[in-house]
């Protein structure tokens, strides 16, 4: 037997350091949180995408009662994108969420169906999604699905 392991490489970084167009990115997501309809969970999520054409889509999670026919605030983005601009690429992806009122201090990531979109997402745009998980106390940027999911069911 061959033990082997995969490491993903992130960074942490604070809002201040990050480029202003990035900074609006995480701003609309955290907006975002505001259109959530969570009210069983009480878990409010934001997305905010940008594509190469430099249109910006918003997305905040949608829960149901008859779960799980809720959606996730990535996947409501990466579909309206994907109906609103066929042709472009997803470059960069935000995520915010909060609770109570307030934001999380640390990042969340997307769950394993929206990674499954993602990476398809990606795969279909050419490019590598540049991710911003925020947090108030971290924010998270990582590059490309991959990290998150270094074995992925693809056809």
């Amino acid at each position: 037997m061959i033990s082997k392991v995969k490491k993903i490489e992130y960074s942490e970084v604070a809002y201040d350091e990050l480029p202003d167009n990035v900074k609006q990115l995480i701003n609309k997501a955290k907006d975002a949180t505001k259109t959530s309809y969570a009210p069983y969970s009480k878990f409010h999520v934001g997305a905010a995408l940008e594509t190469d054409g430099n249109h910006t889509v918003c997305g905040s999670n949608q829960e149901n009662v008859a779960y799980p026919s809720g959606l996730c605030a990535e996947r409501t983005a990466v579909f309206a994108c994907g109906a609103q601009y066929p042709k472009e690429a997803v470059v960069a992806l935000a995520i915010a969420a909060e609770t109570e009122g307030k934001f999380l201090a640390q990042p969340i990531v997307p769950c394993a169906a929206c990674l499954q979109v993602l990476l398809e997402t990606e795969r279909r745009g050419g490019k590598a999604i540049d991710f911003y998980l925020y947090g108030t106390d971290v924010i998270y940027h990582i590059k490309g699905v991959g990290s998150f999911l270094p074995f992925s069911f693809d056809m």
